[in-house]
C-alpha cells in the first residue's frame, strides 16, 4: 500500500491529459485556459459516496467520474466491468486507510481516472481498479481470474509487487524485472504501472524526506525514461516536474518565480505572435486550431540554463493543430513564408518518427524585436499520440471490428502473442535481462540503459533492420542479431566497406556481420570497450567468466583482436617471426629450401636472371625484363609498378620467357581479421594444397586487422590460383594478393 498525502510543492489535482497545461502552471493566462467539468474530489468523499447505490442498474457515484472520462473517448464501452471491478476493489479495500487518511480505494480510483483521462480502453481501466487487490487485500489471482477473465488477470499479475519477505532487498528489482517481462507480452501493464506512480508521487508529501527522495530517484531513474519510451507524455511531464520539486527544491523554486513573473508581465509575445500565425492560416484557408502551449517546469529550467535569460517567448510553443497529414507541411510552407523562420530549428518527425511513436514537424519564428517562438505542427490524432503514446493505441491486441465474431468487444488472451506495438529497445531490454546474472547487475544496467535516451536504425545484408541506441558499434550490432552467437563475429562491412567491430554506427548505416565458422570462436575482452549496449556487454562479461585470463606458461590471447599469437623462435632473424610451421609443415619447410626455382630465359648472352623482389613473378604471369648492374637481368610482371618506374627512367627492356618448369616460389600476403587459430588453420588450408611454406611473417594486429606474409613454393605454377582461392575460403581472411613491393626495382 502507499501513504500519500499533497505534496505542497506540486501541481493540484490533475484536469484531463488532453486538455491539461503540461506544468503546475500559474503561467497560462486565464484567457487561455479551457474550461472544464468540475472534478470529483476523491480525498473528501465518505464511503457511503464512494460505494454508492449497489444497483445493478446504475454505477456507484464515485466510479461515475471515470466512466464520463471514459466514454468521451469510447461512447459504446461497455461500463459494466468497470462497475463490478470497483464494487470488488471498494469492498476489498475497506478499512484500509492511507497515511494521509484517505480511504485507500481513492488511490485506484485515481489511477484509473488519469487513465481514462488518456484514452485507456475498458480491460485496462478495469485492471487498474484492482491492482492493488491482489497485492494488499485477500482477493488471489485466481478470483480475478474468474471474475474478469485472463486479460485482466494478466495485467493485475503485471503490475503486481514481490513480496520483500521472499525476495528481501532483491524485491525492488525483481519486481521491476518481473514488470517488464510482462510488458513485453503487453505494453499496458506499463501504462497502469505508470499511472500508479503518478498518483503516488502527487500525493508523496507524508513520507519521510529520505523516502520521497528514494522514491523520486527511482523514479527519475526508471519510470520517467519508461515514459518517454512509451511516448506518455502527458506522464512523463508531470513526473519530471514532481521529481524535480523533491530532489532540486531550490532550483524548483527560482523555477517557479520565473514562471509566475512571467505571468504577470503586462504583455505577452507568445500570444501575439499566435494571432499572427492564427491570420496568416486563415488567410491562406487553412483550418487549424492555434494553441499555447506553456513549457512545465522542467523545461523552463533545462531552457533558461541554456539561453540564459528568459524572455516572454521563452515560456511555451505554438502547437497547431490540423486534419490532415498534408494540411501539416501546408502550414509549414505558410510560416516559412510569410515569416521569418529560424531554418536551423526545423525538424521533420512525421517522415521520419521518433522511436516512441512521437509524430509532428517542429519549427520556429521570429519577429522583429528578436522574440523567437517555438511552433509543434501535427494533426489531432498525432496529438494524441503525442501525449498519451501506447495508451492512446486503446488494445493493440484486438483484431478489426469486422474480424470479431460478435462484431465488437475484445479477443480472448491467449497468454502468448507478439506485441505489434513493441518497440526495438524493449525487444532488447527483454533479450539483455535473461542473462543479467543477479538482481544488483540487472538493476545497475536497467538504468544504464534507460539513460541512452536516443535510438538509431540500421540496416541488415538481408533487409531487415536493427534498433540500437544512439553510439552503438559493429559489436552491439553483432549481439543483437546474433545473441552469443556473436562469438564467432570477425569483422563487418559497413556500407559495403570493410570496418572494424570498434566503428560507431550511424542512423541509416548498412551494416554486413562477418560471421567465422569455427565453434571454438571467442570474443575479444576488448570488446567490452567498445560495447554499448547491455546485451552485448552482458554477453562478453559471461564468457570471460566462464574463460579466465591464461596462466603462466600458456600462450597468450592478444587483447587487441582474440588472435592467437605464436612463441618467437629466438633462432630465426628478425622480421620472420610469427607462425612457426609445425609437423608436416616443417618438414615441407625444411625440404622446400632445396627446392628447384621456376626459371626464365633472357636472350641476352651470359646475362644471369632473377626474379624481382616487387612484383614476385611466377608462370604463367605475363612478364618483362632489364638489364641491370653486374650482367643481371631482373623479371618483372608486366603490370609492375617498378617496371613501369624503369621504362620512364629509360631502361632498356630485354625479352624474357619462362623456362620448361614448372615449379616456382611465390609471395602472398594474406589479410584478416583477428581470431583465435587463424594460424593454424591458414597453414592447415595451405599444407592442404600441396604448398609448402619457406617463410611466415605476421605484422603485429592493428584496429584488429591483421597481416601475413608467406613465401610458398609451389610444386606447379598452374595451382596458385587454387591456392589463394582456399586462403580466402579461411574464417576470417578477406582477402589474399601477391605483393606490390616499392623496394629494390630500381637495382
Amino acid at each position: 500500500m502507499s501513504a500519500e498525502a499533497t505534496n505542497p510543492a506540486t501541481p493540484g489535482p490533475a484536469t484531463p491529459a488532453s486538455r491539461r497545461p503540461a506544468s503546475p502552471a500559474p503561467d497560462v493566462p486565464p484567457a487561455h485556459r479551457k474550461k472544464t467539468r468540475p472534478r470529483i474530489d476523491l480525498r473528501r468523499l465518505g464511503r457511503a459516496a464512494l460505494l454508492g447505490p449497489a444497483t445493478r442498474d446504475r454505477l456507484p457515484d464515485a466510479i461515475g467520474h471515470v466512466a464520463e472520462a471514459h466514454r468521451a473517448y469510447h461512447p459504446d464501452a461497455k461500463l459494466e466491468p468497470l462497475r463490478r471491478a470497483y464494487v470488488l476493489a471498494e469492498s476489498s479495500h475497506r478499512g484500509q486507510m492511507r497515511k494521509s487518511g484517505e480511504p485507500y480505494i481513492t488511490h485506484p480510483l485515481a489511477v484509473t481516472l488519469i487513465l481514462a483521462e488518456l484514452g485507456a480502453e475498458t480491460t485496462t481501466l478495469t485492471a487498474s481498479l484492482l491492482h492493488d487487490t491482489v497485492e494488499d487485500t485477500e482477493v488471489t489471482l485466481d478470483q480475478v481470474r474468474e471474475e474478469f477473465g485472463d486479460e485482466v488477470c494478466y495485467l493485475v499479475d503485471g503490475v503486481t509487487k514481490l513480496e520483500k519477505v521472499d525476495y528481501g532487498a532483491a524485491a525492488e528489482p525483481e519486481t521491476f524485472r518481473k514488470m517488464l517481462v510482462a510488458t513485453g507480452n503487453d505494453v499496458r501493464v506499463m501504462s497502469i504501472k505508470l499511472a500508479d506512480r503518478l498518483h503516488n508521487m502527487r500525493t508523496l508529501g507524508v513520507m519521510r524526506p529520505e523516502k520521497q527522495a528514494r522514491i523520486a530517484k527511482v523514479t527519475r531513474d526508471v519510470l520517467i525514461p519508461l515514459a518517454e519510451r512509451l511516448g506518455v507524455q502527458a506522464l512523463k511531464t508531470e513526473l519530471e516536474d514532481l521529481v524535480f520539486a523533491i530532489l532540486h527544491p531550490e532550483e524548483y523554486e527560482h523555477t517557479r518565480e520565473l514562471i509566475s513573473a512571467n505571468a504577470n508581465r503586462d504583455d505577452d509575445p507568445l500570444a501575439e505572435i499566435a494571432e499572427e500565425v492564427r491570420t496568416v492560416l486563415r488567410d491562406a484557408g487553412i483550418q487549424a486550431e492555434v494553441l499555447i502551449r506553456p513549457r512545465h517546469f522542467v523545461s523552463v529550467h533545462r531552457v533558461s540554463r541554456k539561453r540564459g535569460p528568459m524572455r516572454g517567448a521563452d515560456f511555451g510553443r505554438l502547437l497547431v493543430l490540423v486534419n490532415e497529414d498534408a494540411d501539416c507541411y501546408g502550414v509549414l510552407g505558410e510560416l516559412h513564408t510569410c515569416l521569418t523562420p529560424v531554418v536551423s530549428e526545423f525538424k521533420d518527425f512525421i517522415a521520419v518518427p521518433k522511436f516512441n511513436l512521437y509524430q509532428s514537424l517542429h519549427t520556429a519564428v521570429t519577429r522583429g524585436d528578436g522574440q523567437v517562438a517555438e511552433v509543434l505542427i501535427r494533426t489531432h490524432q498525432m496529438h494524441k499520440v503525442a501525449e498519451a503514446g501506447v495508451i492512446a493505441l486503446g488494445n493493440p491486441y484486438a483484431p478489426p471490428a469486422e474480424e470479431q465474431p460478435d462484431g465488437g468487444g475484445e479477443r480472448p488472451f491467449d497468454g502468448e502473442r507478439a506485441d505489434p506495438t513493441r518497440p526495438g529497445w524493449l525487444s532488447r531490454l527483454l533479450d539483455w535481462q535473461q542473462g543479467a546474472p543477479d538482481p544488483d547487475t540487472f538493476w545497475s544496467t536497467l538504468r544504464e540503459d534507460l539513460a541512452q535516451d536516443r535510438e538509431i536504425t540500421v540496416f541488415r545484408a538481408d533487409g531487415g533492420s536493427l534498433g540500437l541506441p544512439e553510439g552503438a558499434s559493429c559489436v552491439d550490432a553483432a549481439y543483437a542479431q546474433y545473441g552469443e552467437d556473436a562469438h564467432a563475429c570477425i569483422g563487418a562491412r559497413v556500407n559495403g566497406r570493410l570496418a572494424t567491430l570498434s566503428t560507431v554506427l550511424r542512423d541509416g548505416d548498412t551494416v554486413q556481420l562477418l560471421m567465422g565458422q569455427d565453434p571454438a570462436s571467442e570474443p575479444s575482452r576488448e570488446w567490452l570497450e567498445h560495447a554499448h549496449t547491455p546485451a552485448a556487454r552482458i554477453a562478453i562479461q559471461r564468457w570471460i567468466a566462464a574463460h579466465p585470463a591464461p596462466g603462466d606458461g600458456e600462450v597468450p590471447t592478444s587483447s587487441a583482436t582474440g588472435l592467437r599469437q605464436s612463441v618467437a623462435d629466438p633462432a630465426r632473424p628478425a622480421g620472420t617471426q610469427g607462425a612457426r610451421p609445425t609437423g608436416t609443415q616443417a618438414a615441407r619447410s625444411a625440404g622446400s629450401q632445396l627446392a628447384r626455382p621456376a626459371s626464365a630465359v633472357t636472350e641476352t648472352p651470359g646475362a644471369t636472371v632473377r626474379m624481382a623482389g616487387c612484383c614476385t613473378p611466377v608462370p604463367p604471369d605475363e612478364v618483362t625484363g632489364f638489364a641491370v648492374r653486374g650482367g643481371v637481368v631482373t623479371v618483372h610482371r608486366v603490370e609492375c609498378a617498378g617496371a613501369a618506374r624503369m621504362k620512364t627512367a629509360g631502361r632498356p627492356e630485354v625479352r624474357v620467357r619462362w623456362g620448361d618448369t614448372t615449379e616456382c616460389r611465390v609471395t602472398l600476403v594474406a589479410e584478416s581479421f583477428g581470431r583465435p587459430h587463424l594460424l593454424a588453420d591458414l597453414t592447415e588450408a595451405i599444407a592442404a594444397e600441396g604448398v609448402a611454406i619457406v617463410s611466415a611473417t605476421v605484422e603485429p594486429p592493428s584496429q584488429q586487422r591483421v597481416r601475413h606474409t608467406y613465401t610458398l613454393q609451389l610444386p606447379d605454377a598452374a595451382c596458385l590460383p587454387g591456392l589463394m582461392r582456399a586462403m580466402r575460403n579461411v574464417p576470417g581472411v578477406y582477402d589474399v594478393s601477391r605483393p606490390q613491393h616499392p623496394a629494390t626495382a630500381a637495382q
